[in-house]
């Protein structure tokens, strides 16, 4: 399987390309293209990575590629990198489309060019809006939006701190938007090694006094309050702050957290993800994770871009998974839902 990176000279998107070649994702007959924008630093930093990655894994590396155009590549798989990303100023994704919206649209545009089945994995943000952007081109049940993925993985890795385990021995999921509409399925959530009684009890301090409705209204308020400390050098106080704050809340501004203290972005565990997602499809696992996907009428009738449980194919994803929720739950999935198309409409 042949893999592009769109993006590649990010912070991001190199860290993709070490993470999948160190994880041997790409077989040593495989081609990886590294894709960045044309003119200008990016495109001169392209043949740098190249080289790094060559010298870091050459016993085992795929045929590396540079280039400037995705519809040249003839790649298997596309991971959509590219974008600008949060600021102090700017921190809703939302009021990223307007810089982004182009940029997606013009990636889409060489994406339809190529003439093979191609499976789109997104990550850049918004990425609902990415998403719909390469929907214009590529068949819905080959593309992927990794960032429930993530969202998932960090809420799960904050649930086990609270229970005193590792992130393997729990189970759970965030569907809805990437962004302040989140949906934590506090009803799916199993943990192997913890009795029933110890995992009711989180859930039950992590829950109480607060109702689901109001995350969409909690995310924003913690994060604006995490930002002033940093901003005021208290990174110290941030960080006790935002650790004072239940597991869903804890697993959306943390992001933020890391993205203004750890000198450029989220890039370790984004790169993640994505990898992971990537892993799945190269090595045709079929297996059930939470992904922005374009739905239309599969899950509770609704249509349009949103993260829900979808079956995994080798080409992309075969069917939305079945799952009971709790009706608070199921209200805040519609409620991020209607926050996507609200986005998408501006």
């Amino acid at each position: 399987m042949n893999v592009a990176i769109v993006g590649a000279t990010g912070s991001c998107g190199r860290q993709v390309a070490a993470q999948m070649v160190e994880r041997s994702l790409l077989s040593e007959d495989a081609n990886l293209h590294l894709v960045g924008h044309a003119g200008g630093a990016h495109e001169s930093e392209l043949w740098g990575l190249r080289a790094d990655l060559y010298d870091a894994f050459a016993d085992a590396a795929p045929t590396i590629h540079v280039g400037t155009d995705v519809g040249d590549t003839g790649a298997d798989v596309v991971v959509m990198m590219a974008g600008a990303t949060v600021t102090r100023e700017t921190t809703d994704r939302a009021a990223l489309a307007a810089t982004n919206h182009r940029i997606f649209d013009d990636v889409a545009t060489g994406v339809g060019r190529m003439t093979g089945d191609v499976t789109v994995v997104v990550q850049s943000n918004p990425v609902e809006l990415a998403v719909q952007s390469f929907a214009s081109v590529v068949p819905r049940h080959r593309l992927i939006g990794a960032a429930a993925w993530s969202d998932s993985l960090r809420f799960r890795r904050e649930l086990a701190a609270d229970l005193g385990v590792r992130r393997p021995m729990v189970s759970a999921q965030m569907w809805g938007q990437h962004g302040d509409h989140l949906v934590p399925i506090w009803s799916g959530i199993h943990a192997r090694g913890v009795s029933e009684q110890k995992l009711a009890d989180i859930i039950g301090r992590a829950r109480e006094g607060r109702s689901l409705a109001d995350l969409s209204s909690e995310i924003p308020e913690v994060r604006s309050r995490a930002l002033e400390l940093v901003n005021a050098h208290d990174v110290h106080g941030a960080f006790e702050f935002i650790q004072g704050q239940p597991a869903d809340i804890r697993a959306a501004v943390k992001p933020f957290f890391t993205h203004f203290t750890a000198g450029r972005t989220t890039e370790l565990a984004t790169a993640h993800a994505v990898v992971d997602v990537v892993g799945f499809l190269v090595h045709g696992e079929q297996v059930a994770i939470p992904a922005q996907v374009i739905l239309d009428g599969e899950f509770d009738n609704l249509r349009g871009p949103l993260a829900v449980p979808v079956l995994l194919s080798p080409t992309g994803w075969s069917q939305t998974v079945s799952t009971e929720v709790a009706d608070d739950e199921r209200e805040a999935l519609r409620q991020a839902h209607r926050a996507i198309e609200s986005t998408l409409r501006t």
